[in-house]
C-alpha cells in the first residue's frame, strides 16, 4: 500500500495526551503528528490506550491533559457544541460494526453527514451516490443495511465518512467484524477513497499484520508510545 503525497504541515496534532479512568491511565503523555493525505495505523493490545487516543484526537473525549491542534488551531479547548460540529464538518468515522442507521437506505446513511452540516437534500443525496459508485455499490443505493453484506455494509460506511470531505479520517477497528479476504478488499477501498479526498486517515487495529503493511504505524503499550515508524 503505497503513501500518497503527504504537505509538510501537520493537519492534526497532539502534545503530552494524558487521560484517566480513575486513577489508572489509559494514555501517560503522548505525542502524535498526521499530516495531510497520510495513512497511520495506531495499534496495540485490548487496553493499551490507543482507541482512547482516537476518541481524544477526534473530539469524542476530553484530554485530561496536553493539547490537540487541527490545522494549527487548538480543539481540546472547545466545547460540546463545537466538538461536535468539528465532528459533523472535518471529521469522518468508520466503526467496526458500521452503524449505519438500519432504517435509512444506503444514499440516505452516506448523505445523512452532509445533511447534518446543513447542506440540502438534493446536492448531499448526489454526492453519496458518486461516492457509493466509486466504492462499487452502484445499483445498490436504495438497498437497507439489512440487505447488504458485511463488506458492502463497511463501504456504505465509508462512503458516508467521505461525502462531506473531511479533512481526518478516524477508523476504528473497521475490518474487525469481517473476514481476511472482506477485510483487505475493504481496507483498499478505506485507503483509495481516502487518497482520492486528500484526506488524513487513523486507523486503530489490534491486528500487527495490518499496522504493519500501513505506510506508517504507531504501537501503543501500557498508554505511551512503544514503537513508531519515521513519519
Amino acid at each position: 500500500m503505497n503513501n500518497p503525497q503527504r504537505s509538510a504541515e501537520p493537519v492534526l496534532t497532539g502534545r503530552g495526551l494524558v487521560k484517566r479512568y480513575g486513577e489508572q491511565y489509559a494514555l501517560a503523555g503522548v505525542d502524535i503528528d498526521v499530516r495531510a493525505g497520510e495513512v497511520v495505523a495506531i495499534v496495540g493490545p485490548s487496553g493499551s490506550g490507543k482507541t482512547s487516543l482516537l476518541h481524544l484526537l477526534a473530539g469524542i473525549l476530553r484530554a485530561d491533559g496536553g493539547e490537540i491542534r487541527l490545522q494549527g488551531q487548538r480543539i481540546d479547548q472547545l466545547g460540546e457544541k463545537q466538538r461536535s460540529e468539528l465532528r459533523r464538518t472535518e471529521f469522518g468515522f468508520v466503526f467496526q460494526s458500521g452503524r449505519l442507521v438500519q432504517e435509512l437506505t444506503a444514499e440516505e446513511n452516506v448523505a445523512l453527514p452532509s445533511l447534518l452540516a446543513g447542506r440540502g437534500r438534493k446536492e448531499s443525496v448526489a454526492a453519496g451516490r458518486e461516492w457509493l459508485g466509486r466504492l462499487g455499490l452502484a445499483g445498490m443505493e436504495g438497498r437497507r443495511p439489512g440487505e447488504l453484506s458485511g463488506g458492502q455494509a463497511q463501504r456504505v460506511a465509508i462512503a458516508r465518512a467521505l461525502t462531506h470531505q473531511p479533512k481526518v479520517i478516524f477508523a476504528d477497528e473497521p475490518t474487525g467484524a469481517l473476514d481476511t479476504r472482506t477485510g483487505h478488499e475493504t481496507m483498499n477501498a478505506l485507503l483509495t477513497a481516502a487518497r482520492d479526498s486528500g484526506a488524513a486517515v487513523l486507523i486503530v487495529t489490534h491486528d500487527w499484520e495490518l499496522a504493519q503493511a500501513l505506510p506508517r504505524m504507531i504501537a501503543i503499550r501500557d498508554g505511551r508510545i512503544a514503537t513508531r515508524q519515521p513519519a
